[in-house]
């Protein structure tokens, strides 16, 4: 054994429970079994998935803390409160912009994607006599698929930039600001889409799929995959997490043999695996969390253990750290954005944790002494403030992420050097027409942030150029080869379309027998309640 302990700030960081009436009781889960984290948080708000009847809702709340109560908002929930609840279908998950948070997207299994903007309003009067709770409007929703919206993903640095996964196994990439017509639309996915990731400047996005590929994407070219490989090798649900500003990748899944996994992965000139490490023999779903004091937290659903690795980014490894224990099963879970923590009592990370009807937040805190402020421990962290709008970002626009300083409060562009972008992108398959229908009453106007460019580019998806291929000289004519090779690359794309328009039929069958199936099964029950 080895006589060296490896040199680690974070070495002692252990895991804080709060006190329980610093949580939240008498919180109502969705039973959907979509795999999703089920609970996303903000700086000022969380939202998590609620089991309503008639249709889908989801509830917001405000932030419970381990160090203190919320004045005025009760521990435990009323039986009856203000839910947003215009979805038609259960809400499969919900996303809070990194730029407001008071604004929060949501899609569901009714295909739709809304914007709900929470005022501090709607939680005056909590836990007084004749209280009346108000449900939350969305301001701003579309038909984002005739199917399920399986997951939405806001933009790191562009403001009024929405990613969603739909059941059509496409993403799609919205402008709040604009009309309702995805900006771009991402192709390739053979099956329904499990997570997806954006880097730290949004200009590449990571996808895992069913079909065990994990993918690699310019989300403004639109079209397919810029890079895919072999992601995990079992059939249960995989995860994607960008790992800070570095050109790395974090993935958990399982292998054939079921062992849970986390892969590292490197995006220069294409994915490759680095390394691939078996954690256990659990069948619970791992959900990563990346935290930018280059700490990867890994949460078992189903667990009730949350483990947590430091990257080493000289030898690029995971290092394991240290593991939080609990006897209490997590349904789901989120993490704070780093820039609301509590950094008087060093903690670098808080975690959400959803436990049968009960919301516990856990803090990671380093054991430190002193009053000051550790800078060692506590990087800057990333600024509500956007770094562009959306019509800069599906112009081309790259800029770097704002940061903000956890000890003065100043905001400022990050000095790390630009993230990894393909030189060249494949151009975009051509996506059928979409038709969206308008909502049967207009929704109310976008409140700030979001505002409408009138110098903003049409909505249709924006193509990239074709890219050019290298000649000899520019007369040279093309080669028997040549001819061959374009002619094979035709028929190659024909097939594709061919197989696309011959899966998408073999769904559309699958889901007519579906129907036929219960109606049959209703049939059958309506004849057995007559006969008796």
């Amino acid at each position: 054994m080895s006589r060296f302990v490896r040199a680690s700030k974070y070495r002692h960081v252990f895991g804080q429970p709060s006190k329980k009436e610093a949580g939240i009781e008498n919180v109502k889960v969705t039973n959907s079994a979509w795999d999703t984290n089920v609970i996303s948080a903000s700086g000022q708000y969380i939202s998590l998935n609620w089991n309503a009847s008639g249709g889908g809702a989801f509830a917001i709340l405000p932030l419970p803390s381990p160090f203190q109560t919320i004045p005025g908002f009760p521990h435990k929930l009323p039986d009856s409160l203000p839910l947003a609840r215009s979805h038609t279908a259960p809400v499969l998950d919900t996303d809070w912009s990194p730029h407001n948070d008071s604004l929060v997207a949501s899609g569901g299994e009714d295909g739709k994607i809304m914007i709900w903007k929470v005022e501090p309003s709607a939680f005056e009067g909590w836990g007084r006599d004749a209280w009346v709770p108000n449900d939350f409007d969305p301001v701003w929703r579309v038909d984002g698929s005739p199917r399920k919206i399986g997951q939405v993903l806001f933009h790191p640095t562009a403001s009024n930039v929405l990613a969603s996964a739909s059941g059509e196994h496409t993403v799609k990439l919205w402008d709040l600001a604009q009309t309702e017509s995805p900006r771009s639309v991402l192709t390739g996915h053979l099956d329904a889409i499990q997570s997806m990731s954006f880097n730290s400047t949004g200009t590449l996005l990571a996808t895992t799929c069913r079909d065990r590929k994990l993918r690699l994407f310019d989300p403004r070219a639109g079209g397919e995959a810029v890079s895919v490989a072999d992601g995990h090798g079992g059939i249960k649900g995989a995860r994607v997490v960008w790992m800070g500003e570095s050109d790395r990748l974090a993935t958990t899944g399982f292998s054939k043999m079921s062992e849970r996994q986390v892969g590292l992965w490197d995006v220069v000139g294409g994915l490759k695996i680095m390394k691939m490490t078996s954690v256990d023999h659990s069948a619970g779903v791992l959900m990563p969390f990346w935290s930018d004091n280059g700490i990867l937290f890994l949460a078992g659903k189903g667990d009730g253990n949350i483990r947590y690795f430091e990257y080493l980014s000289e030898s690029d490894t995971l290092a394991a750290l240290d593991e939080y224990k609990s006897i209490e099963p997590q349904r789901g879970m989120c993490f704070l954005p780093r820039r609301a923590l509590n950094v008087s009592e060093n903690e670098i990370a808080r975690a959400y944790k959803i436990s049968g009807s009960y919301i516990e937040p856990i803090a990671f805190i380093v054991p430190r002494k002193g009053d000051f402020f550790k800078s060692d421990i506590f990087p800057p962290a990333l600024s509500i403030e956007p770094s562009l709008d959306a019509a800069e970002f599906f112009k081309g626009k790259t800029a770097p992420r704002n940061l903000v300083s956890l000890d003065s409060g100043k905001t400022f562009a990050s000095s790390a050097p630009p993230p990894f972008t393909p030189t060249t992108v494949p151009a975009p398959v051509k996506q059928p027409s979409i038709s969206i229908s308008p909502p049967t009453s207009k929704p109310p106007a976008m409140p700030s942030p979001v505002t409408k460019s009138s110098s903003a580019p049409p909505p249709q998806a924006q193509a990239a150029p074709e890219p050019v291929q290298a000649v000899a000289t520019p007369t040279r004519s093309l080669s028997g080869d040549d001819n061959q090779i374009a002619t094979l690359r035709q028929e190659n794309a024909q097939l594709k379309a061919e197989l696309r328009e011959a899966r998408e039929l073999i769904r559309n069958l699958e889901l007519q027998i579906e129907a036929q199936k219960a109606n049959a099964r209703k049939a059958a029950q309506a004849l057995m309640e007559a006969s008796n």
